[in-house]
């Protein structure tokens, strides 16, 4: 007799049928440049680690389609130096339309037209041209690994929401 107790992402909310899930690229509702891309592509190596499904790149191969719309990310100083005054760390918030459906029924599986993601991150030392004082936006710099560790922290907390049906 079991105890109801199961290991954290590894839930069975999924049809026994859904063997493969196609994840389609992402679309982008904002204006920061490429995000989509790296939520689109972290949430593929999500999957991939931490679940028994077969990642595909086309629809028709797949038993179940995800789909997502990234409808804002923003960012926002939380913490200070108490010294310099300037900011240490940051809240960013995502937010997305997200819907995984059966492809050959079209049956929802997963559905939240108001996902949310918020997690702190401490920022560099980055300054602003012509000051001393960092650069909260060099946040979101393409290179930055700030960027790359947010897409991992999103994917994790979205893949787990769909496994476990939040």
């Amino acid at each position: 007799m079991g105890c109801g107790y199961h290991v954290a992402g590894r839930g069975a909310s999924l049809p026994k049928e859904v063997r493969t899930i196609a994840v389609v690229a992402f679309e982008n509702k904002t204006t920061r440049h490429r995000i989509e891309q790296r939520l689109t592509e972290a949430v593929v190596r999500e999957f991939l680690a931490r679940t028994k499904y077969r990642i595909v790149p086309e629809e028709s191969e797949a038993d179940a389609v995800l789909r997502g719309e990234v409808t804002s990310v923003e960012s926002s100083a939380v913490l200070y130096d108490t010294t310099t005054g300037r900011a240490t760390t940051m809240l960013v918030t995502v937010r997305m339309n997200v819907r995984l459906a059966e492809r050959s029924s079209g049956n929802l599986l997963y559905e939240n037209n108001s996902f949310l993601f918020r997690e702190e991150y401490e920022i560099s030392n980055v300054k602003r041209p012509g000051s001393s004082a960092p650069d909260p936006t060099s946040f979101f710099e393409e290179q930055d690994p700030a960027l790359d560790r947010l897409a991992r922290d999103f994917a994790a907390t979205l893949v787990a929401a769909i496994l476990e049906n939040f």
